[in-house]
């Protein structure tokens, strides 16, 4: 039987774009590799991802005893959120509205590789 867990971001303040080009990168690997790739990109939406693996890295160990040397990232999910809205004033007493995007980050590690890993990519 596979152990899996998760941990959630909901409406982080940056567009899912952006945030699946960091996701990419850590899908299928050891989490020790994922922690080191995350720390050391110069992304904002890394920071964020960082954040939600060392939750859920917690959330195996506290809630089911797990090794960290066992856990890979089995699942990164970047959804789009509902967006923030602000209006601008323009011409004529119109408005413009300003849309702001928002994401949904959803991570789950598990004690099994999950789907995207390469073998070369994780010898390193």
């Amino acid at each position: 039987m596979t152990m899996e867990v998760s941990a959630h971001l909901r409406y982080a303040r940056i567009s899912t774009r952006k945030t699946r080009l960091a996701a990419d990168m850590i899908r299928g690997r050891h989490v020790e590799a994922a922690a080191n790739a995350l720390a050391f990109t110069p992304r904002r939406a890394a920071q964020l991802l960082g954040k939600v693996l060392n939750s859920a890295i917690a959330n195996a160990q506290t809630n089911f005893g797990a090794d960290i040397d066992e856990l890979y990232v089995s699942e990164v999910l970047v959804d789009q959120a509902k967006p923030f809205r602000r209006y601008r004033a323009r011409a004529r007493g119109r408005g413009a509205r300003i849309l702001k995007p928002q994401t949904h980050i959803s991570l789950t590690v598990s004690d099994q590789r999950g789907s995207g890993w390469d073998a070369e990519e994780d010898e390193s």
